[in-house]
């Protein structure tokens, strides 16, 4: 019998060894599940409702021109400087490809959102990654020291998956004055809606000030719509434009699109949600840093233990103890804010782990 060839056609040797992006880890129906940043509050009725009937035979609105009209009145900005895709990452995706390709480079922040380096990849450019300060920020002066003749894009997350940390405006300002004007510029803010620190940058009040800025922003984490992949981006028209002529037509759905909009009818109720877990965050981070966790100062809905070579041991006593967390090893883990009765079994095995460290 003839064995099946491994790759019986010719493929990208770079695409065959990237390895395949890595959802959170899933939890029995006994644990919690505090690994992918995911809203533990239920859906808001009002989006249950909106989604309810739906003509699933008909194609949706492939530029969902509502949820733009919608969400330019809100930025101030016109529908055109408004892009809406299947989550930001579909979005950063589509920037990316729009931007570079082989012999160009991309540069971020490590360790921060893991699709990063995957998507630079697939796109034909090389990643540049700067390592985070010691207190598990940004580097920012290093990044723009990083960026060359061949670089196409930089990426800054704030506040940064994982480590929480958020950019500075003061920060923000001083790099982008730092890199060249026609350098791409996408700034991630998917966790904005649980930051409370006033000195943090808000890209929606920069994408007049700096024409090569794009914001991305998305409706799955505070909004609670992570089931649906809708996120959007502010930003020139004419670079939303190339990322528009690089997305899979038609990938926003109806059901999303239609939840997004009940969603922003119903914003103070789920805002009070995430004010409630910035709350639980806090309270978290507080007690954490009592058992002797050295913290960064987390502004997202998770918070990041930095376990390094312990890493992956660690993960296995949360995991045991009914905390399914994410692990990054040999550096941390990443334990999202979830459910309030999740918080008492959490601190019990964080408490167990610092010991051993």
């Amino acid at each position: 019998m003839t064995e099946t060839p491994a790759n019986p056609v010719r493929l990208r040797p770079e695409i065959v060894s990237l390895p395949a992006y890595k959802q959170g880890r899933a939890a029995s129906s006994e644990a919690f599940k505090l690994s992918s940043n995911e809203n533990p509050f239920p859906p808001h009725p009002a989006v249950l409702a909106a989604i309810r009937d739906l003509d699933i035979n008909r194609y949706p609105d492939a530029t969902a021109l509502v949820v733009r009209e919608r969400l330019a009145e809100r930025h101030g900005v016109t529908p055109d400087e408004i892009i809406v895709g299947a989550g930001s990452v579909a979005l950063l995706a589509q920037l990316i490809s729009a931007a570079a390709t082989v012999g160009d480079e991309v540069v971020f922040a490590w360790r921060s959102f893991e699709a990063y380096p995957g998507l630079v990849t697939v796109a034909g450019a090389t990643s540049v990654r700067v390592p985070l300060t010691h207190d598990a920020r940004h580097d920012l002066p290093a990044m723009a020291a990083a960026v060359t003749h061949r670089t196409r894009a930089v990426i800054v997350c704030t506040p940064n998956n994982p480590t929480g940390t958020v950019v500075t405006a003061a920060e923000f300002d001083d790099f982008m004055a730092a890199v060249p004007s026609d350098l791409l510029v996408i700034l991630d803010e998917a966790y904005a809606e649980f930051i409370d620190d006033p000195a943090a940058v808000d890209g929606a009040q920069l994408v007049r000030r700096y024409p090569n800025l794009v914001i991305l922003r998305t409706f799955s984490k505070a909004y609670g719509l992570a089931g649906l992949r809708v996120g959007y981006a502010i930003g020139p028209v004419a670079v939303l434009d190339a990322a528009r002529s690089t997305a899979i037509p038609l990938s926003v759905t109806e059901a999303a699109q239609r939840a997004v909009l009940a969603a922003m009818q119903v914003e103070p109720e789920l805002i009070a949600r995430v004010r409630e877990l910035a709350v639980r965050r806090d309270a978290v981070q507080e007690a954490l840093r009592e058992q002797g966790w050295p913290l960064p100062v987390s502004q997202g809905n998770f918070v990041w233990l930095p376990t390094g070579p312990a890493t992956a041991a660690a993960g296995e006593a949360f995991a045991a103890a009914g905390i399914v967390a994410r692990v990054f090893p040999p550096e941390g883990i990443r334990v999202s804010i979830g459910e309030a009765e999740s918080v008492e079994s959490l601190l019990a095995v964080a408490g167990e782990v610092v010991r051993t460290l």
